[in-house]
């Protein structure tokens, strides 16, 4: 693992945080950064999508359309030829005014409403807060990047004087330590890139995440769940004592590191890089994650493999974080590779009639004896979507036998796990894009999938491929049917794209 180097004397030059001297490593750093900010589109048009009465699902099944093959089976009747005879796509103009339109309605609607309250509630035009003591913005940071992205000028001077004279993180109360740095620090260090580097940005970053180290204040380092921002404390997880989730601890490292980065401080990449290491000792040989490790012990424990809830953006941060040191650290794409090797290995499956490429689970059971066996399971929650656009980016950086990629990539430009990865990302994206097909239009949170020992073929009203566990005909729709405004969809375009 690359550890940083000692602090910037007086008068030296920026340099990065590694083994080895990389020069313009911030275009990288920006780049994840911009990555990240793409998100928020899905969010603007989902908002569309609802405020109409004719819900379409091609809304979404038709962002898939201008993506899918490599160069010698590129649709030539969408892109045009550019610079270097690479594939693009000309500007939507009128999409893009529609998406900038339903982000100025829904934040209107939540700056007049709830302004600097952590969540908004549409229907009932009211804020609340993640603690009684009070929030800290999550909403209005969160939105500042979308805005500079949109050049929304009066809407972004007015959130960042929200920020300036009213942001406070003394609040005695417990909040995530995963969510507040991925969004709330995130936010404010893409708002500082995007802004052309304000200082406030930087200032509340640094006092943040200061509060945040509290919670790597454990015997091996490993962060706590929660902490208490006012007190600058770590709090443990009651419903899970004594555990972390993987994809809490391993979703920090790019926000931290690239604080680090900013303000040649390494205290802040050096707790992040140590969870990196806690977690490479404890390899597993499939490659794979358990959603959950031991706080003392620093090793996973027997708990279910999965690509959703508590394991999804562990995957996600390997391969960014080699792309964020402009690929000086093996170790990262070693981890990634050997990572999605044991995903094709045991978790990508197909569904039965059509064929379709999705992510099933592994669950552990405990017999009689005391012995645990691992049970297959066709489930894959609406978070595994960030995959299909995840392989096809590590298809293009570490897959590739090639300096400089195609857009989109050439067989010959890819290795053999390259061509898997990009295959079966651009599989998973259709996949993701056909749980659309709904009434609504709108992705279920989660989905199962038929397989021939379910013991379903005699109900006449059941899916050949798809379903949503506990759906009825003329029956209340169940929970796993709920929509969440999930963001994963989004950069399957924009990874593609990059």
């Amino acid at each position: 693992m690359g550890d940083s180097k000692g602090k910037k004397k007086k008068g030296d030059s920026k340099r990065a945080l590694t083994p080895q001297t990389v020069k313009n490593e911030g275009n990288a750093f920006r780049g994840t950064f911009k990555l990240l900010s793409a998100l928020a589109v899905l969010v603007a048009v989902s908002v569309t999508y609802l405020s109409t009465n004719q819900h379409d699902p091609t809304i979404f099944t038709n962002l898939l359309d201008l993506w899918i093959g490599t160069s010698e089976h590129w649709d030539v009747s969408h892109p045009t030829t550019g610079p270097g005879h690479d594939a693009y796509l000309p500007a939507d103009i009128p999409k893009r005014d529609a998406v900038v339109k339903a982000f100025r309605h829904a934040w209107l609607s939540y700056e007049r409403d709830a302004m600097g309250d952590d969540e908004y509630h549409p229907i009932s035009q009211k804020g609340s807060n993640l603690t009684t003591s009070g929030g800290i913005g999550y909403t209005v940071i969160d939105s500042i990047d979308t805005m500079l992205l949109m050049n929304l000028t009066s809407e972004y001077t007015r959130a960042r004087s929200w920020v300036a004279n009213k942001l406070s993180f003394e609040r005695d109360g417990n909040f995530n330590t995963f969510e507040t740095t991925i969004r709330v620090l995130g936010g404010l260090l893409s708002a500082y890139h995007l802004s052309a580097e304000d200082p406030i940005y930087l200032e509340k970053a640094v006092e943040l995440a200061d509060r945040l180290l509290s919670a790597f204040e454990t015997p091996l380092g490993l962060p706590l769940p929660m902490v208490n921002l006012g007190k600058s404390q770590g709090i443990e997880d009651q419903d899970n004592r004594g555990l972390v989730s993987t994809a809490e601890v391993g979703t920090l490292q790019l926000e931290f590191k690239y604080l680090s980065h900013l303000t040649d401080n390494d205290v802040y990449w050096r707790k992040v890089e140590n969870v990196m290491r806690i977690i490479k000792a404890g390899h597993l040989p499939s490659g794979l994650a358990a959603i959950f490790m031991s706080l003392s012990q620093g090793q996973f424990v027997t708990s279910a493999i999965r690509l959703g809830s508590r394991g999804d953006s562990y995957y996600e941060y390997l391969l960014k974080q080699y792309i964020q040191t402009r690929g000086t650290e093996d170790v990262y794409r070693d981890m990634y590779d050997d990572a999605m090797t044991g995903v094709h290995k045991f978790l990508i499956q197909q569904s039965t009639k059509a064929r379709m490429t999705y992510t099933s689970e592994l669950i552990p059971e405990r017999n009689k004896a005391g012995e645990i066996s691992w049970r297959l399971t066709p489930k894959q929650d609406h978070l595994v979507c960030f995959l299909g656009g995840s392989l096809m980016l590590g298809a293009t950086k570490s897959g590739a036998v090639v300096d400089k990629v195609s857009i989109p990539p050439l067989e010959k430009e890819l290795s053999d796990g390259g061509k898997r990865d990009w295959k079966n990302g651009v599989e998973l994206i259709k996949t993701c894009m056909a749980t659309h097909d709904t009434a609504t239009g709108l992705s279920p949170e989660i989905v199962h999938f038929r397989i021939p020992s379910d013991g379903m073929d005699d109900y006449s009203h059941m899916p050949s491929d798809w379903y949503i566990k506990g759906s009825r005909p003329g029956e209340h729709p169940p929970y796993d049917a709920r929509y969440m405004l999930r963001s994963a969809i989004s950069p399957l375009r924009f990874y593609h794209s990059s």
